[in-house]
């Protein structure tokens, strides 16, 4: 027997158990420190050495990737061809500049950490979105990357399934798209964890006038208590049928319908969903479009006990398209992309993203809630043909906000084109490190992938220099 392998319990690794740990057991037993003891005494002393910075993160997935160099990492002094046709302004963070199309942004800068030094070398919507919903790199950069349970899961399965929120509340929620380029992009869902974990998705429009969760209504003329028998035939006929030994990717529904079942109950989450109970005058300065009112049902949920909540801008890569869709500004069928970013991103960001920050931090909610604004990678340096930017993964820049993260910093640097890091390169590994550690989780804690293989929830190491 190989003692130095790591002790596996419940599919994490809890602790590393060596020949020299045996070897003090047996004196300790008389001291009543037992083995499971020693363990338990190990792991709690490890989870003691990582405060919880961060109550929740809500990660705000800007699909089809934004400009840096037209937003948070400007370059003024570069030549014409790579600078772009916006003017830069100053912010409240000294010595931080912005896009003259963000002025309310402007005002919110002293509240956030950029990271002008994101980097990895996927070029393709759905690979880059997978390491950037995962924060694992894709074994393949490729277009038609399909979603299997070899893949990695979500952000906010990890949480529920290392760090759950207990009661009736769903730790994890994502809404109000499932995204995809083509395919379904991989990385939204529980995958090998189990479908247990799966995040409570709503695909619904929180801006939609009749906006309401069938999920959480009752069918007309049955009682809770009359579901819940119901509930408890569907398991008598589960079990006869062993279903859930038949499919792997079944595994986990017998609990995932438990919980649906809960939160079908949960006062508590009926009420984080109803935003009519929102003054009009908040719910405007949100923006009564989609993603500003996602963004307002974020804070709600956060406030209510929600761990990790996940707002996608959109369900496509978009780009084309002054009144919906992504980021992807290539400047496709005739199209550009700076009166399209001038008439639908920029603003909508301006709008909704200070609003979201200040309406966090009036209510103290922001030094417990990390917010997290990426896209899957930036856009070129160099202008194309078509007067737009097309996929840029050497470099590009995140947001970071609250959750333990200082305020007014800029952390790394690109160089003088904005095309490659200059200082302190920050990989989607690390920034995946970074978020679960600030909530407490250690980054190198093992779980169990398909064929029982280890694997670490991160393989990078958190930013220190952008931990308050």
């Amino acid at each position: 027997m190989n003692w130095s392998k790591p002790f596996a319990c419940g599919g994490l690794q809890q602790s590393r158990v060596t020949r020299r740990h045996l070897l003090k057991v047996g004196g300790m037993g008389l001291l009543g420190l037992t083995m499971p003891n020693l363990l338990r005494a190990e792991a709690k002393s490890k989870a003691a050495k990582i405060p919880v910075r961060a109550k929740s993160v809500i990660f705000l997935y800007q699909f089809g990737g934004p400009s840096h160099i037209d937003m948070f990492d400007m370059k003024p002094s570069a030549p014409e061809g790579i600078r772009g046709p916006h003017k830069p302004i100053s912010s409240s963070a000294d010595g931080i500049i912005v896009n003259e199309h963000l002025p309310h942004v402007a005002k919110i800068m002293d509240k956030v950490t950029l990271i002008r030094s994101m980097h990895h070398t996927m070029k393709n919507h759905n690979s880059a979105s997978y390491y950037a919903l995962t924060g694992h790199a894709p074994p393949l950069d490729d277009i038609r990357l399909r979603d299997s349970l070899d893949l990695f899961p979500a952000y906010g399965s990890v949480v529920d399934a290392l760090a759950p929120v207990n009661g009736d509340m769903p730790s994890s929620v994502a809404f109000p798209y499932v995204i995809r380029d083509g395919s379904v992009t991989p990385g939204q869902h529980a995958s090998f964890l189990g479908k247990v974990h799966d995040p409570f998705l709503v695909t619904q429009d929180p801006n939609s006038p009749d906006f309401a969760l069938p999920e959480l209504s009752l069918p007309a003329h049955v009682s809770y208590e009359r579901l819940e028998q119901r509930r408890e035939l569907q398991k008598l006929i589960d079990q006869q049928s062993r279903l859930l030994d038949i499919s792997a990717t079944a595994r986990g529904l017998d609990e995932y319908y438990d919980k649906a079942l809960a939160m079908l109950h949960s006062s508590r989450l009926r009420k984080a969903f109803d935003l009519s109970s929102e003054s009009p005058k908040l719910r405007d300065a949100y923006g009564r479009h989609t993603y500003g009112q996602s963004c307002l049902l974020a804070r709600r949920l956060v406030e209510a006990g929600a761990k990790f909540v996940t707002v996608y801008f959109s369900g496509s890569i978009g780009g084309q398209s002054t009144t919906e869709g992504g980021w992807d500004t290539h400047g496709f069928n005739n199209t550009r992309m700076y009166p399209i970013i001038e008439k639908y991103h920029l603003p909508l960001t301006n709008q909704t993203l200070p609003t979201f920050l200040d309406d966090l931090d009036s209510r103290g909610l922001l030094d417990s809630t990390l917010v997290v604004w990426m896209g899957e990678f930036g856009r070129t340096p160099k202008i194309n043909q078509n007067v737009s930017r097309d996929h840029w993964p050497d470099c590009y820049t995140v947001l970071l906000a609250g959750g333990g993260v200082k305020r007014g910093l800029v952390y790394g640097a690109s160089d003088k084109n904005g095309a490659y890091p200059a200082e302190n390169p920050v990989r989607p590994d690390d920034l995946a490190a970074t978020m679960f550690y600030l909530l407490g989780i250690d980054p190198h804690t093992e779980v169990r992938a398909v064929g029982n293989r280890p694997v670490l929830i991160a393989n990078g190491k958190p930013i220190s220099g952008v931990i308050a």
